[in-house]
């Protein structure tokens, strides 16, 4: 009698903290590098308060997701909201930059690359936080109130042994916020909602203008 196969245990790859954590700690250390010509304030500031924001986040959940709260969200969120909104600085800054007689061409590739990256990151935990109601929604050992998708990824539509009960965990994410930065456009994963559409708009707005403009100024400047 022959046995019946066992379907094969759901990954838990996306119970995994520590990976959004990392990419937001590099980003913040990279703010450390902002050229001075882009920024009148103390390079350690922003990183700092930044910092601050990412403290109890990784002193609640810090390998793991386990401990749900609502604040965490929001300190999330302001997190967010504080890259972009810095990363939104530097880009006008370094616009403003481009008009100087004295534009340093390496001022340029530096600031952009900073600007390019951080892009990437921040829309990646954006992403990995509001998609079916964040994290903890999306994992189906808690109680939470399902909400719809905010990105098709073509695993969720594959019907092969080896991928029931798939969940996207932070990479999955990067990969998809790295893709649209560099496409400006979605690739493999589609966004489905609104709110998703309007992020990765934006998003590839920010890596177009930064490359296109930019970018292209400084190589013609080097």
């Amino acid at each position: 009698m022959s046995k019946v196969p066992k379907a094969p245990a759901p990954s838990m790859r996306h119970t995994r903290r520590w990976p959004a954590s990392l990419a937001v700690i590099v980003v913040l250390g990279l703010q450390l590098a902002v050229p001075p010509q882009l920024m009148d304030l103390p390079r350690w500031l922003l990183p700092a308060f930044g910092a601050g924001l990412l403290v109890p986040l990784v002193w609640t959940n810090p390998l793991r997701l386990h401990v749900d709260e609502p604040w965490l969200r929001k300190v999330e969120l302001i997190l967010l909201a504080v890259l972009v909104g810095i990363n939104a600085v530097y880009l006008l800054e370094m616009i403003v930059y481009l008009g100087d007689d004295s534009t340093d061409g390496l001022v340029l590739v530096k600031a952009a690359l900073l600007i390019w990256v951080t892009n990437v990151v921040a829309f990646a935990v954006w992403y990995w936080e509001i998609d079916r109601g964040g994290p903890f929604a999306r994992m189906p050992e808690h109680e939470h109130e399902e909400e719809r998708a905010d990105l098709l990824f073509p695993q969720m539509t594959l019907d092969l042994p080896g991928w029931q009960g798939w969940l996207p965990g932070f990479t999955d994410y990067l990969f998809v916020a790295f893709t649209a930065a560099t496409a400006f456009s979605p690739t493999d994963t589609m966004p489905l909602t609104a709110r998703a559409k309007t992020l990765m708009g934006f998003q590839s707005g920010v890596s177009l203008l930064t490359i296109a403009i930019v970018a292209a100024r400084a190589v013609n400047v080097l």
